[in-house]
């Protein structure tokens, strides 16, 4: 069982920063890529940021100059630095994981989502 928890999620101004943190746990022989995704009200879930095992990292444009991305490949935990956040930013974060198990399968995993809301 792989389980991937996010946190630190909440109200923010605009302008201001958060940090959104994503632990994977359970039977993980290894993580290749793990990133964010959001999903706005109203909104397809569009792709935010990833890193991979080796730390190369990558943003989608709208991001690109706020956010960072990082993991603790020791703790299986992938951040996300947000900074001068926008009301647009206001969006259900989620994040997901490319694995292996320790019983050699391949896939995908989500975590539950955590709310973030950019109002002043």
């Amino acid at each position: 069982q792989v389980q991937l928890v996010e946190s630190g999620g909440g109200l923010v101004q605009p302008g201001g920063s958060l940090r959104l943190s994503c632990a994977a746990s359970g039977s993980i022989s290894r993580i290749y890529t793990i990133g964010w995704y959001r999903q706005a009200p109203g909104k397809q879930r569009e792709w935010v940021a990833v890193i991979t095992s080796g730390n190369s990292t990558k943003y989608a444009d709208c991001v690109k100059g706020r956010f960072t991305i990082s993991r603790d490949n020791v703790k299986n935990t992938v951040y996300l630095q947000m900074n001068m956040v926008a009301p647009e930013d206001t969006a259900v974060y989620y994040c997901h994981a490319d694995l292996v198990t320790t019983w050699g399968d391949r896939d995908d995993y989500w975590g539950q989502g955590t709310q973030v809301t950019v109002s002043s």
